[in-house]
């Protein structure tokens, strides 16, 4: 070895926490299995075990509190090489937060070691319970002793199909047991149990580790499947899925002469986004260029309906509307949405259903009945109605999206053509 695991012996923990046992030996297990340092990958999350990562010469990542066994999970997924180490630290808080990341890595058996540091308790963020706390234990949100058993992580884990799991105290040399957990192939996870000196000491006097343990109910041990680690057939470069879009060829032309910028907006479950849609790809065909975003509640069925378009002859480097140029709407839920926008307007055009009270605008007002064809038409029918007033896209174009995209016989094309008549 040319270059040590560990950049500093002064480590940042407080006087007696286990966490710089668990640091040191890990480090020395992997001394004695002959990893380099660059061969190994340490990844922490918020916690005290977290302030490890500046000391180690390791690659190291840091995530968010309990998201270090998901993010560890990835690397696995995208390291084909079986000379490389996933190390991954996490504390008992961390598990709390992030223990469906433990189950889904043990369950698909991703090779990669997880060493829990189990201090019983919120170390970092003064002392809190646990999902791992045991009953009985003494915490600052428990001060008359946990009333809750703490989850049994090991069976957990080795029942999601973990190929090994164990749990072990902090107490002395263990380098010996983690060089054997790390040596596995899968999934391996060991919890080490310690006593947080700043918390658990002071909130548990005379309470020393071995009983802590024995009362916990959770016995020490070592529980192992036969199983193979996970491999990602599947896990090959993937083709540029750029490469595979149509290319879009000018079939129509356009009479917009500077970018304009286009609310289109009615109820919910009306085809505000399918009409929409065809006002874009329309004006593709035309040789224009388009951004096109929706807005809806999660309700998708009721309420508003809203899309925002922006066309132009030249690239758009930003999509955003604060006030519209032009605005169709075909529904009160659609004026309600958007009426702030509209009454903003100091100029354009406002296309809106004749059933509505057009609000105070600076926008020329159209108004025409688009529900007469029924609700579920009357957007449709307002982007025909569009293209006529506008002369920006054609109708000609329009049809040839409908016509692409096999939809003329979903829609009424026959008495939008003749609605149109009289237009």
């Amino acid at each position: 070895m040319t270059t040590a695991f560990l950049n500093t012996d002064a480590l940042p923990y407080c006087k007696g926490c286990g966490h710089d046992l668990i640091a040191r030996n890990t480090t020395k297990a992997l001394d004695k299995l002959n990893y380099d340092p660059l061969d190994v990958i340490m990844v922490t999350d918020i916690g005290c075990h977290g302030i490890i990562d500046k000391c180690l010469n390791t690659h190291t990542v840091h995530g968010l509190h309990g998201r270090s066994v998901a993010l560890g999970a990835g690397i696995s997924f995208s390291n084909p090489d079986p000379n490389k180490k996933i190390v991954v630290f996490i504390g008992d808080g961390g598990t709390t937060i992030g223990l469906q990341h433990i189950m889904e890595a043990a369950r698909l058996n991703l090779n990669m070691t997880v060493v829990v540091h189990n201090n019983y308790l919120y170390g970092m963020t003064g002392g809190q319970t646990s999902g791992l706390t045991p009953y009985g234990f003494n915490t600052t949100t428990s001060a008359e002793g946990n009333p809750f058993s703490g989850y049994d992580l090991c069976a957990l884990t080795h029942a999601a199909g973990a190929a090994y799991t164990g749990r072990i105290m902090g107490i002395g040399d263990i380098s010996d047991k983690l060089a054997e957990v790390i040596s596995v192939k899968g999934f391996s996870l060991i919890e080490v149990l310690e006593i947080c000196p700043s918390y658990g000491v002071k909130l548990n006097p005379r309470r020393k580790l071995q009983e802590i343990v024995e009362k916990s109910g959770k016995p020490l041990g070592d529980w192992t499947r036969e199983r193979e680690p996970f491999e990602a057939h599947q896990g090959r470069k993937a083709d540029d899925l750029l490469s595979r879009l149509p290319i879009v060829k000018k079939m129509f032309n356009s009479y917009l002469k500077k970018p304009l910028s286009l609310v289109v907006s009615g109820s919910a479950g009306e085809g505000v986004q399918l009409a929409a849609g065809l006002i874009s790809k329309a004006a593709l065909i035309s040789g224009l260029h388009v951004t096109q975003k929706g807005s809806y509640p999660v309700t998708v069925g009721v309420g508003f309906s809203t899309a925002e378009i922006n066309l132009s002859n030249e690239h758009i480097h930003f999509h955003g509307i604060n006030v519209p140029d032009m605005a169709i709407i075909t529904s009160a839920d659609g004026l309600a949405h958007n009426r702030k926008k509209i009454e903003a307007m100091k100029e354009g055009m406002l296309i809106i259903d004749s059933s509505l009270n057009a609000p105070q605008t600076g926008a020329k007002v159209i108004q025409h009945d688009f529900r007469a064809l029924g609700a579920r038409n009357a957007a449709i029918f307002s982007v025909f109605f569009f293209a006529l007033k506008t002369g920006i896209i054609s109708t000609e174009a329009i049809f040839k999206v409908i016509e692409n995209e096999g939809k003329a016989d979903k829609l009424p094309l026959a008495k939008i053509k003749e609605a149109l008549v009289s237009v």
